[in-house]
């Protein structure tokens, strides 16, 4: 190989793998492999062991008529195709080392799929096997190079091996991707607020509680990729709370702290932050503090439904207890419902029997343990 292809055989290799990063370039990605190889098609396709399917991944060059005759009728008539599912096979392999190429010419493949298509010799190798299926690069030589030599054969060992670290690469990022798009939604669906900042105090992630306490803007705003407190109160503690998170190498970024802010409509929220490793706080962009927001509530989000099927309570029974939770006292439960105030007592009565519960203050206790960390929509049948 010359000095000139030898640059361009290295221009290549780093095509495939920034491929495996950016899945848009997986096409210019592959001409530039055809080209390098001398081929006028190339295709990747996986076969399970069984011979029952094939599975084209990616490819160029290669017509959707062709691909198509190919996967329905040809396949099954491809003299290479299986010869790499013999674990011992692992070189390039070309036409003429499995039969005549007199012979080839003379075959219903060549003359009804290969020739159609403008080419005159194919050839394949090896990129992963398992017990399931192996997958294969596929290359066509066209008719003005030629039938497969061995500099093309060369050039296809070379290129291979990194085709497929290309792939592994490729199938970790994405399900690096999925493990964190799931993390996010998980992370939305909670009813706390929590906001991840990098050591400098940039915003990395919001979740979707975070982000309507941002939009409310009482408590916190965001400022460019920062977020600020809106008082001089809350801003101290907000300001406090990071310092916490600093390692100042004494071990003190291990301690959690627990903050009561307050907005400027006069809402009250817990704020609490810790920070994370110390070797992931040097990460540039990486996470290091975490703060936890939730707002202070004499009634919080309660799994209705779950204390209901814990205890057997009746519909009436536990609107009676949310009602306590709420609002505590028996005549305002009762101009709440719109019963007659010995009707929440008679509630009230079953309540403590069923929970065992022997005063208000315990049913709130009782309910406070059911309290969800997911947010829950509004339902008609948990309004008092």
């Amino acid at each position: 190989m010359t000095i000139p292809e030898a640059n361009r055989f290295s221009s290549l290799v780093g095509e495939i793998y920034d491929a495996a990063v950016d899945p848009a370039r997986r096409g210019a990605a592959l001409e530039q492999v055809a080209h390098f190889i001398g081929g006028s098609a190339v295709t990747i396709l996986s076969r399970d062991a069984a011979r029952l399917s094939i599975e084209i991944h990616q490819h160029y060059g290669l017509d959707s008529r062709f691909r198509e005759l190919y996967r329905d009728r040809y396949v099954e008539l491809d003299p290479l195709l299986d010869r790499h599912l013999d674990p011992a096979v692992e070189q390039t392999i070309g036409v003429a080392d499995v039969m005549p190429y007199s012979d080839f010419v003379a075959t219903s493949f060549y003359r009804e799929w290969v020739e159609p298509q403008g080419a005159v010799d194919l050839a394949t190798v090896t990129l992963e096997r398992s017990r399931a299926r192996t997958t294969i690069l596929q290359v066509m030589r066209g008719r003005a190079r030629g039938t497969v030599d061995d500099a093309m054969r060369e050039r296809m060992r070379l290129i291979a091996p990194h085709i497929q670290r290309s792939r592994v690469m490729s199938r970790q990022i994405r399900a690096r991707s999925h493990i964190v798009a799931d993390l996010a939604e998980v992370l939305d669906r909670l009813s706390t607020a929590i906001c991840l900042f990098d050591a400098e105090g940039r915003v990395v992630h919001a979740n979707a509680a975070c982000r309507q306490v941002l939009a409310d803007g009482n408590l916190l705003a965001i400022a460019g990729d920062r977020i600020v407190a809106r008082n001089t109160q809350a801003d101290k503690i907000f300001r406090s709370l990071f310092d916490v998170g600093v390692d100042d190498g004494t071990g003190s970024s291990g301690r959690r702290k627990i903050e009561l802010m307050t907005s400027t409509d006069g809402q009250h929220y817990l704020a609490h932050s810790f920070s994370l490793t110390h070797e992931r706080s040097l990460q540039r962009d990486g996470v290091a503090t975490v703060l936890f927001l939730q707002k202070a509530a004499m009634a919080p989000q309660l799994a209705t439904a779950a204390i209901g099927a814990a205890f057997r309570l009746t519909p009436s029974e536990l609107r009676v207890l949310m009602a306590i939770v709420e609002l505590g006292g028996v005549p305002d439960i009762a101009a709440r419902l719109g019963i007659a105030e010995t009707t929440v007592k008679t509630h009230l009565g079953r309540l403590f029997e069923k929970t065992g519960a022997g005063r208000q203050a315990d049913l709130v206790k009782i309910a406070a343990g059911f309290a969800a960390p997911f947010a829950q929509q509004a339902d008609p049948n948990d309004l008092v």
